[in-house]
């Protein structure tokens, strides 16, 4: 395994004591308790009223802003100086924002990640252990009978709707700058296919872009007609088009584009297939490609990462696709994903890495 140094430093020797090892084990045995009590730290706006006092606050102080009983609120504030969200000075019993509580209350990618767990995945993950055992996305029944949470984007209450579009795009939009240069600058991208567009929100970055560029969209249909929607009126769409197509089914082939094909792109979207699931789609792609054609696959590849919790963000977010999302992706490493692409006859001539929230981009041609 090719770990990225942080990684190397981080996975393959003990980093903890005894006593660190084993207050991490309590720390895991609560874990359901430790999350919803600092949601609700978050959410009663506790923590950004430590944050804003200089000399920190009493409990009468919190209780008077917050409208919360004394009980509620020793609840919360003893069970997070236990987490290490807040901090007490003991001689006159006034609660402070800790530094972790400070990351968990500024840092947008954590906010993301609390309302993405709390209405995407806490009930579901009650049902990982069938998910695991049977490869489907057991969870998922949550909300529904769906096979997979794909299907069911258009139906899900609009809090989770929101949730997990917001947990989608912020991993993803950060790198579309960068990516924008290294499609349009460094290839000179005319046509594209962006396979599993989604809302068509990077479509629509492509055609601003690039005053030229054609952009088919190739997603389920539900989601075509959400796209369609959703791009309706603004700058470029007359240049988007949407193909329908579930990319589950093996006879489905990509469309036969009139004229050059000069790139295929698919951001945070083979994650979400299994691996041979991930040869058949990238066969089919190579059957509509020609020898100047292009695919960008934009992924957080866990073991490519600069800093070790954005990895342990990516293994978490596998578990997601176990138990809510179709039961057999994850987050891939850089030999898995290779793997798939020597298999489906391709070969990768360059990766650029580090892009946005930790994104690299795998450009890769027929073999």
């Amino acid at each position: 395994m090719d770990l990225s140094p942080a990684l190397q430093e981080k996975y393959t020797k003990e980093q903890l004591s005894a006593r660190e090892a084993q207050r991490l084990a309590e720390f895991i045995a609560f874990g359901p308790i430790v999350f919803q009590v600092s949601r609700l730290m978050l959410k009663f706006g506790i923590l950004d009223l430590l944050r804003d006092s200089n000399e920190g606050m009493t409990l009468a102080e919190l209780q008077e802003k917050t409208k919360l009983s004394e009980y509620a609120l020793k609840i919360l504030l003893e069970g997070s100086l236990s987490i290490g969200t807040v901090l007490v000075n003991p001689e006159n019993d006034r609660f402070m924002l800790s530094k972790t509580g400070w990351f968990l209350l500024n840092d947008p990618a954590t906010r993301v990640n609390v309302d993405f767990n709390h209405d995407v995945n806490y009930m579901g993950m009650f049902n990982l252990e069938e998910a695991l055992l049977t490869g489907k996305p057991a969870g998922l029944k949550h909300f529904g009978d769906w096979p997979t949470v794909y299907e069911a984007l258009s139906s899900l209450p609009e809090q989770v709707q929101k949730s997990w579009f917001a947990f989608d795009h912020f991993y993803s939009d950060s790198s579309f700058p960068q990516a924008l240069e290294i499609i349009f600058k460094e290839h000179g991208v005319k046509s594209l296919y962006d396979v599993g567009g989604n809302t068509g929100k990077w479509a629509l970055q492509c055609v601003g872009y690039d005053p030229e560029v054609q952009v088919t969209i190739l997603d389920l249909p539900q989601q075509v007609e959400m796209m369609r929607s959703n791009i309706e009126g603004k700058p470029g769409a007359e240049r988007i088009s949407g193909y329908g197509i579930n990319l589950l089914d093996e006879n489905a082939k990509f469309p036969m584009r009139e004229g050059v094909l000069d790139a295929i792109w698919m951001s945070q979207f083979l994650d979400c297939f299994s691996m041979d699931q991930i040869v058949g789609i990238l066969t089919r792609a190579r059957a509509v490609m020609s020898d100047e054609s292009r695919i960008y696959i934009m992924e957080t590849l866990w073991d490519r990462q600069r800093f070790e919790p954005a990895t342990l963000c990516l293994t978490m977010t596998s578990v997601y696709f176990t138990a809510i999302a179709n039961g057999n992706s994850k987050m891939y490493n850089t030999s898995d994903l290779q793997q798939c692409i020597v298999s489906a006859g391709l070969e990768i001539e360059t990766i650029h890495d580090h892009l946005g929230q930790g994104h690299s981009i795998v450009v890769c041609k027929k073999k």
